[in-house]
């Protein structure tokens, strides 16, 4: 390199991003939106910030897994170290041409994320990623490989070191410094190592051999046996502390043949298939699944309608309550626990606060309790894809996660159903991530679970202890992001996401993915088929920095998705079919108006393809306490039934009726009224009504101790059917959707780090970092209180420049009249100091009003707070 070469070359990581153009310091700040939170001044405060640990560490762990090998391995390697010792580290010896062809990217993307700085003549990992990655005897290095020689030998005696050299035919030398280089030397020359090697006993070198790929420490006794001796006395093994032991990294090089990882990984592994289905029937089938998810959530909303289970004092569901839900909705708790919080996300179920706005009668000292929002009556009247649409983008981007219910907190409590601590702010972008990879397949492929796995572990690999743990057997626990990523695959499948295990058409659009490619090959026959199958195996490229989408992208893809879907469904029916045995059957899906009576008349017996339901004595006064007549009922299932309607269900319909509303019971403490004494006789002298306290006031009129909500529902139980009254005496109308919360917003995701930033963002950043930096590095002419020579001429750093007042109003009103540039100090009103690089444009009244390169506007400042000001040197950029 020439002396030109060298002085171009940049000193510092903040010299190496002042040459970056916008667009490539644009691409760092959207990989690492920690860095403009806040905007920095300039690029030397960029640089800091992008050196601090934290920022540093959220760095390293959102590499790939080849990335992350690159940066260990330059951690290993001499600082600065050039391109070909990289590669020497990564392909060894022999140069692997699959590595050589990989790591190109690699390098650049560590360079892209300021992780690496420099020319391939002289790439410099920052210090506090070498800090990080680098072997130490607390933190030992990923790769395996232990100190230096030099290191190893730092405390040890020069005596000793020469002994050493004596032992390895080096000749001695008048230092310790030249006498470790020298050995060091040998050790990474590989003809006279291999040498050296040779001469060892058999034990000697399986000592090496199980230290080699590491940890590099070992024990030895205060009189080591012989093989033991012949390491210690050729330095192949050195001391480190008393009984400890180190393989020198020189030593682990050459037996490992150079290679810096026993196994590099610079391809991602592929996405194997599974099974192959035709795409009409995935989407059939994925079809199917998201009516099943409508109506599960509207039979959980049903469920709790009137006031669902009481809210916990720490918050969220009880474990009977979600067991309870689960038995409601027929489904295993883990996926009831699903269809709760996804509710919830969807802002369709919250916590009534202890009140709602039921008009129906309420027990007294109402505690709180969970319900429906005014929010599910309008996603009730929407379209049924659109309802869908709703559900799926809100689990897409949701950051509380249903699988972590059931387990234990940071705290060793249970984690609860709709309770806190559930947000994994890494779940929508490993749902992203999956669809994504499920997109990327051939249409109609379902993958291998495991083969997803790998491969977003190799996207983003754990590092430290849990990536030792994460291979020390099965029986270590999964980490969250792998468990997250099973969570989404059966998840999707609830949901309708995919169908088959592969990605359906509307589930590609929500995720915003091109139209899936076709495979090569002729189409597999339908039907599942195992891995042994030997179905082709799609290979993906890295891919490329993700950017999220708006909120505005969101919609414009749940929308998309939602039209897919459409043509799906099947049309809504307007009919039934009603049995001699007390039941109706729908054959598909019912319009929303028969649905909401049918459901209230009658009770669900079974659910799939065909919809069964059950009429009793119950349902049918259920639907005579919501206002319907018999004339109504009777009317209403010859309107919407395709068979006559059966005698039985006349006969109990009108029985029901003659009963219902005979007596009344209303709010004194509590009392029932009948016009038939004869009734209210009957009640008293039933045991069963001991417990409601009754006595009678008058010949038609009782009185109870019980509440009226107890009082209506004991006399129930006894086998009467009371309808509860008003104080003016009318009959209650206790419709199915009378209890809601207060308007309630629902739960806003958790962002894992600031947000990235969009182009407009990212734009005024960097003119805003670039003006700055402009103000804190622009030469300038030497003035009146520049001390020494030439003190004035070079970037001024830190100190704000100083001139008296006169000086000062002379030097900007002489730059109106020429259209200089000035650098000037400024103390804003909170007393804080900042450079400024500033045209003026008209200086009157004690202010100055200027084009301020530094925040790229017009402004006006105070010159009474203006500390000083300069002339721009000639060449100032």
């Amino acid at each position: 390199m020439s002396t030109e070469e060298k002085s171009a070359a940049p000193r510092s990581l903040a010299e190496a991003l002042r040459v970056r153009d916008d667009v490539s310091l644009a691409a760092l700040l959207r990989s690492r939106p920690d860095l403009i939170t806040p905007v920095p001044t300039d690029l030397t405060q960029l640089a800091t910030r992008a050196g601090t640990r934290a920022s540093v560490v959220r760095a390293l762990e959102r590499l790939d897994r080849f990335a992350l090998q690159t940066a260990e391995a330059l951690a290993v390697a001499p600082d600065p170290a050039s391109y070909g010792e990289l590669l020497a580290l990564m392909g060894g010896d022999e140069e692997d041409p699959v590595v050589a062809a990989a790591l190109p990217r690699a390098a650049a993307l560590l360079r892209e994320q300021a992780l690496v700085w420099g020319g391939d003549d002289r790439l410099r990992l920052v210090r506090t990623a070498r800090e990080l990655l680098a072997p130490s005897a607390q933190h030992p290095s990923p790769t395996g490989l232990g100190p230096t020689v030099r290191e190893a030998t730092a405390g040890m005696s020069p005596g000793r070191i020469q002994e050493i050299l004596a032992t390895v035919g080096l000749p001695s030398t008048h230092d310790s410094v030249s006498a470790v280089s020298a050995l060091g030397a040998l050790f990474a020359d590989r003809r006279r190592m291999a040498a050296l090697l040779t001469g060892l006993p058999e034990e000697s070198r399986e000592v090496l051999a199980r230290l080699v790929w590491g940890p590099p420490y070992g024990q030895v006794t205060h009189d080591p046996a012989a093989h033991l001796r012949a390491l210690l006395d050729r330095g192949l093994l050195l001391p480190t502390a008393p009984g400890t032991v180190v393989l020198p990294r020189e030593v682990a090089l050459h037996l490992r043949a150079g290679r810096a990882h026993r196994v590099p990984e610079p391809v991602p592994p592929p996405v194997e298939v599974a099974a192959a289905h035709r795409p009409q029937v995935v989407d059939a089938t994925a079809a199917g699944q998201a009516l099943t998810a409508l109506a599960t959530v509207e039979e959980l909303l049903k469920e709790w309608d009137e006031g669902g289970p009481a809210v916990l004092r720490a918050g969220g569901l009880s474990v009977r309550d979600l067991k309870r839900t689960a038995v409601a909705l027929d489904v295993p708790e883990p996926v009831a626990a699903f269809w709760v919080e996804l509710a919830y996300g969807a802002g369709l179920i919250a916590s009534d606060g202890g009140g709602g706005t039921s008009h129906a009668v309420k027990a007294a000292g109402d505690e709180e309790r969970y319900a429906a929002t005014p929010a599910y009556d309008e996603w009730r009247e929407l379209p049924p894809a659109e309802r869908w649409a709703l559900l799926a983008r809100t689990w897409l981007t949701a950051t509380r996660t249903a699988g972590v219910v059931g387990g234990r907190d940071a705290k060793d409590r249970t984690l609860s159903a709709l309770g806190p601590n559930l947000d994994r702010s890494a779940a929508p972008e490993v749902r992203h991530r999956v669809l994504a990879l499920l997109a990327a397949l051939p249409e109609g492929a379902s993958p291998v679970e495991e083969s997803v796995l790998a491969r977003l572990r190799w996207e983003r690999p754990l590092r430290g202890p849990q990536r030792e743990q994460r291979g020390a057997g099965a029986a270590r626990e999964e980490d969250l992001r792998s468990r997250i990523a099973r969570w989404t695959l059966s998840e999707a499948e609830l949901l309708g996401v995919t169908g088959r295990g592969a990605l359906a058409a509307p589930g590609r659009a929500l995720i915003g993915a091109p139209e899936a490619p076709r495979p090569a090959a002729r189409e597999e026959p339908e039907g599942p088929q195992g891995p042994g199958a030997k179905l082709p195996v799609h290979h993906h490229r890295t891919p490329p920095a993700v950017v999220p989408p708006t909120p505005a992208e969101r919609t414009a893809a749940a929308a998309a998705a939602a039209r897919l879907l459409a043509p799906l469904f099947p049309e809504p029916l307007d009919h039934v079919l009603l049995q001699a045995d007390l039941t109706a059957v729908a054959p598909g899906p019912l319009e929303r108006g028969l649905a909401d009576v049918l459901g209230v008349l009658a009770d669900v017996e079974s659910k799939g393809g065909a919809t069964v339901y059950r009429f009793t004595p119950g349902s049918v006064r259920r639907a005579l306490d919501a206002g319907q007549s018999a004339a109504d009922l009777h009317a209403f299932l010859a309107r919407h039934s395709r068979t006559p309607v059966p005698q039985p269900l006349t006969y109990l319909i009108d029985d029901v009726a003659r009963r219902h509303g005979q007596l009344r019971v209303g709010a004194a403490s509590a009392y029932v009224r009948c016009d038939d004494d004869a009734t209210l006789d009957e009640i008293l002298a039933d045991r069963r009504a001991a417990a409601l306290g009754l006595r009678r006031l008058a010949p038609t009129v009782l009185a109870a101790q019980a509440d009226p909500a107890a009082l209506l529902e004991g006399l129930r139980a006894i086998g009467f059917a009371p309808a509860a009254e008003s104080a003016a005496g009318d009959v209650l109308i206790a419709r199915a959707d009378s209890h809601r919360t207060p308007p309630r917003t629902a739960p806003e995701p958790v962002p894992d780090g600031p947000p990235t930033p969009d182009d407009t963002l990212l734009a005024a950043a960097i003119r805003a970092v670039r003006a700055g930096d402009l103000a804190s590095t622009a030469p300038r002419k030497p003035g009146p209180g520049d001390a020494g020579d030439g003190g004035g001429s070079g970037a001024p750093g830190d100190a704000l420049p100083r001139t008296g007042a006169a000086e000062t109003l002379a030097t900007m009103q002489a730059a109106v009249l020429t259209g200089e540039t000035l650098w000037i100090g400024y103390v804003n009103a909170e007393g804080a100091a900042s450079q400024r690089v500033i045209a003026p444009i008209r200086v009157e009244g004690g202010f100055v009003t200027a084009y301020d390169h530094t925040a790229d506007e017009v402004r006006t400042y105070p010159l009474h707070r203006v500390t000083g000001v300069a002339e721009l040197a000639d060449d100032a950029g």
